[in-house]
């Protein structure tokens, strides 16, 4: 029993550090995946040309070279509206941030079988993008579309539409700039209507408080088709910044 007090004192200690300085809450859960070989040679070839390693505030004037119309796009999966909007809008920026290294691969590869030189892709936990690589008012569009919504009740507290990530959206959005979301899961959709409803910075753009209809330049995403596909209703928000 002796031998086993350092062992113990260690626990004690870990135990203090996280109740000091607990662990942020992944609103994910990174997952290997299968990443084809075309996907690992994009993410090794093309991740210099259309990649970001952010280390401190990214200057967005810099990395695009001009200074243009900005939206981002948090967790886009495939890639497949941000591909789409992208090549549909050349006068504007398109900032994708993935965790998922599948997903990132994908989208290297589009963009150059398209070659869009319009966007720029960071491969990062995107609450940690916001809080530290990108500066206030600097964003005129974000996009949320198809977020986990985590239906069990012990994990809601890992949903990413909360107040605080909230406060986050409205901070680096520029004055008039817009947040866009959408989901197919009923009891999420009220929550992030309630959420974002609260947040005083930003306005619903819908005249009753309400959802507001299927913007017709979003291309469907994997999350959506599934979801038709089972019978989910899709919810659609925007807000303003006040």
């Amino acid at each position: 029993m002796e031998g086993s007090r350092p062992a113990r004192r260690q626990l004690t200690a870990r135990r203090l550090n996280e109740t000091e300085h607990p662990r942020a809450i992944r609103s994910f859960v990174t997952r290997a995946g299968r990443i084809t070989s075309a996907q690992e040679r994009a993410l090794e070839t093309l991740w210099p040309k259309y990649g970001i390693e952010p280390h401190g505030l990214v200057d967005l004037d810099e990395v695009f070279g001009r200074s243009a119309t900005r939206t981002v796009e948090i967790g886009f999966g495939n890639g497949e509206n941000l591909l789409a909007l992208a090549a549909a809008h050349p006068e504007r920026d398109f900032l994708g941030i993935e965790v998922h290294r599948p997903g990132v691969g994908r989208v290297l590869l589009g963009l150059q079988e398209l070659a869009l030189r319009n966007v720029r892709v960071i491969c990062h936990d995107a609450v940690e993008v916001l809080e530290r690589h990108l500066p206030a008012a600097s964003l005129d569009e974000i996009l949320v579309l198809f977020p986990d919504p985590w239906p069990k009740k012990r994990h809601h507290k890992r949903r990413l539409i909360q107040a605080p990530f909230v406060g986050l959206l409205a901070e680096r959005l520029k004055s008039g700039g817009q947040v866009h979301l959408a989901t197919d899961w009923a009891p999420y959709a009220e929550e992030m209507l309630s959420v974002l409803s609260a947040e005083p910075r930003l306005c619903n753009l819908d005249a009753q408080g309400g959802f507001v209809p299927r913007p017709a330049d979003r291309a469907a995403t994997r999350f959506e088709r599934r979801g038709e596909r089972l019978g989910h209703p899709v919810w659609d928000l925007a807000f303003v910044r006040r």
